[in-house]
């Protein structure tokens, strides 16, 4: 029988429909199942009649592949992908490989990398892209790992993957080590601040405006063929006209709290670490976190009054004020993930193709976007361009946005109604757009209660001045630390 050019191991929705996809696109595939029925159902079910051999053991797994043997876990992230690498070393020879595609954090992606190269064998870890759907027509697939690999795995994660209008796949090598991982996470990170962006503008159009949901579903679909054309909105417009058997809108009987499986909490502690002033993102994932207090939300509710201010404006100018105003907090957020991407790229020692990842994220993923079309020729013209909003097309539209951007959040601060992201996006946008901050008081703070120090404006940068504000701190001041 002839060797097959693909492992797979975890037979849950994500992993049974990649098998399906490698399998369509015309590559052999090994399966292999903790419970070992699900192999059998999988293969007497879906899996029927296609070039795709059940395995009982690892052992015989791997003995069905040909080699350089390439063998992917579709398992749940942390302790599960150590366990099964253990499980699959004995049976690999040097140079074979083992694929992660689940969430993992990528400092765990960095040492597995190192760990299985110091064996001499080789590790992908990529982020995969695009729920179940993705998975089984073509997800944004986001490799990264041990170099060499590339080459093996490249024809069938590329074959597998979304494919942009002229056909280019969403899936290219994107750097050593935890590379792959680290931009799935500021992938997901995006994919919160967008949908709490969007979850925002919904609460104010419901209740500043009074809204229907069919109402509110033509406005998204209108805005669907527009710059703010997305998946994210487009499933909203869906969500918004859904209704059941019995003619409820669906979207109204959901409890609101919001879950969350960790990337989101995973990108703001990369942020803090870098130093990297990701503060819509973390907005979005305080905004879930604040969800689920829900019996907290509904005592407060009775304790406090309503504002009972009323929105008197004209409706449809406002309408077309929150379309601006989403769409210039989104290219905030997306200036917010590269910054952090570019600081981890520096210290990781990645060397990351900007424009590439806008490209990866254009098909089969959750937060793809015709926007991202504009963020891979904003790095095609500036490679080493330091921030989105400095690009000409993205400072133009923030800057036609500026007036409905404004009007929305002080509206929101009115009435009443929380919108934490997008008043994060502009504050961000305030605060990178000034020349001077109130910084120089806050180290004046610091150096007056810990000798902290600072550097002045009429000296070069990198000197550093100590004060004894109080005549009794003497001349000793504190190190330095700079995020």
């Amino acid at each position: 029988m002839a060797k097959m050019d693909m492992g797979l191991i975890g037979l849950a929705v994500m992993g049974e429909n990649l098998v399906l996809n490698m399998e369509s696109k015309g590559f052999g595939v090994a399966v292999f199942n903790r419970t070992v029925s699900k192999v059998d159902d999988f293969m007497n079910g879906r899996g029927k009649g296609k070039n795709i051999v059940g395995c009982h053991s690892i052992e015989e797994l791997c003995a069905n592949l040909d080699t350089p043997r390439k063998v992917m876990l579709m398992v749940k992230a942390g302790k599960a992908v150590d366990d099964f690498i253990e499980l699959v070393l004995p049976h690999l020879e040097p140079g074979d490989i083992v694929i992660d595609g689940g969430n993992s954090h990528f400092p765990d992606t960095i040492r597995r990398t190192q760990y299985l190269e110091s064996k001499g064998f080789r590790y992908i870890g990529t982020g995969v892209s695009g729920g179940e759907e993705g998975a089984l027509l073509g997800p944004s697939i986001m490799p990264g790992g041990s170099p060499s690999a590339w080459e093996y795995v490249k024809p069938v994660l590329q074959a597998i993957s979304a494919k942009t209008e002229d056909g280019t796949p969403c899936c290219d090598w994107v750097g050593e080590g935890g590379a792959g991982h680290f931009v799935k996470m500021v992938h997901n990170g995006i994919e919160y601040g967008d949908m709490q962006m969007i979850c925002e503008t919904y609460h104010l159009m419901k209740h500043a405006l009074g809204m229907t949901n069919p109402e509110m579903h033509e406005v998204f679909t209108e805005w669907n063929s527009a710059e703010l054309d997305s998946y994210l909105i487009e499933i909203t417009r869906d969500i918004l006209g859904y209704k059941d058997e019995d003619g409820n809108e669906v979207v109204d009987l959901i409890l609101d709290t919001a879950g969350q499986k960790g990337t989101g909490k995973w990108t703001v502690i990369a942020a803090l670490d870098e130093g990297q002033p990701l503060t819509l993102i973390g907005e979005a994932v305080f905004a879930r976190c604040l969800s689920a207090i829900k019996e907290e939300r509904v005592q407060a509710a009775k304790l406090f009054k309503p504002v009972g201010a009323k929105f008197d404006g004209d409706k449809k100018a406002f309408v077309n004020d929150l379309r601006k105003a989403l769409y210039a907090s989104k290219i905030v957020s997306y200036a917010q993930g590269y910054q952090l991407m570019r600081a981890a790229a520096k210290t990781y020692g990645w060397n990351l193709n900007y424009g590439g990842i806008a490209l990866m994220w254009r098909g089969g993923c959750i937060i793809r976007s015709a926007f991202l079309g504009k963020i891979k020729e904003a790095f095609a013209h500036n490679p080493e361009l330091g921030n989105l909003l400095i690009d000409p097309f993205f400072k133009s539209a923030v800057e036609d946005a500026q007036a409905s951007w404004r009007r929305v959040i002080s509206t929101a601060v009115n009435l009443g109604l929380p919108a934490p992201a997008m008043s994060a996006a502009l504050s961000y946008f305030d605060g990178y757009r000034s020349e001077r901050l109130p910084a120089n008081l806050l180290q004046a703070q610091r150096d007056y209660f810990g000798a902290h120090t600072y550097e002045r404006v009429d000296k070069p940068r990198g000197e550093f001045f100590h004060t004894n504000w109080t005549g009794r701190g003497g001349t000793t001041s504190a190190s330095t630390y700079i995020a």
